[in-house]
């Protein structure tokens, strides 16, 4: 039996660098994958906002998170626009609202977002956001909810904040070129080894990864809420 699987994040290549071989095999395992981005990207690289000053930027992420969920073999993502890396000057509620709209509209069984405890603002009210519209209620599609890691995120979250510490694997030993090949759709927000977002040091991630549980490669996840 098939499953409406969504990926819920903030930024354009989040979903790749988080799940794109989790991704990548629920397509191939029979499941409908959609990839909802909440920010706009680039504009935060500014002293103020100003996305018509951004625009060719903007395109060029959104061009690249196509190409992206067409290699993984996802339905093409959606963009809610929301300011890029400004989600604290948002009511938290708007977000909310922007997330429950597509949840209702899906109905997805299985929903991935972004760590609770991420130094990026955005990934930690993007899990917020999502942990209230995927709230357990009478009727409601949501089965599983994971929180995947973002390396340069993730594991720089403060230390007053509980830790990533993963109870959920997914096995991408035939996925993680996939994976790879998709966030070359991104290669203007790659960097090279021994940069953390390099291509290099994902693969050891996820070769990391499927050591922790003996497998090739891996993505490892927080387990938020599991209904059977």
């Amino acid at each position: 039996m098939s499953n409406v699987v969504l990926a819920v994040v903030a930024h354009p290549d989040d979903e790749i660098l988080g799940c794109g071989g989790a991704l990548a095999r629920h397509v191939a395992e029979g499941d409908r994958v959609h990839i909802l981005i909440l920010g706009e990207g680039a504009t935060a690289r500014d002293p103020q906002r100003d996305p018509q000053a951004r625009a060719v930027d903007i395109e060029r992420l959104q061009q690249s998170a196509r190409r992206a969920s067409e290699i993984l073999g996802a339905e093409p993502p959606e963009f809610a626009g929301l300011p890029d890396n400004r989600f604290d000057g948002m009511e938290l509620l708007d977000i909310t609202k922007r997330v429950e709209s597509v949840v209702f509209e899906l109905a997805p069984g299985i929903v991935y977002t972004h760590f609770v405890n991420d130094l990026n603002i955005d990934h930690r009210l993007t899990h917020h956001a999502v942990l209230a519209a995927c709230r357990p209620m009478p009727g409601r599609s949501v089965r599983r909810l994971l929180a995947f890691e973002v390396c340069s995120s993730t594991e720089l979250s403060p230390s007053d904040a509980p830790a990533f510490r993963p109870n959920h694997f997914v096995a991408i030993d035939g996925y993680l070129q996939r994976k790879l090949e998709a966030l070359s759709a991104y290669d203007a927000e790659m960097h090279p080894f021994p940069h953390v977002r390099s291509p290099r040091a994902l693969e050891a991630l996820a070769q990391l990864r499927g050591a922790q549980v003996g497998v090739v490669a891996a993505e490892a996840f927080e387990l938020v809420r599991e209904i059977r």
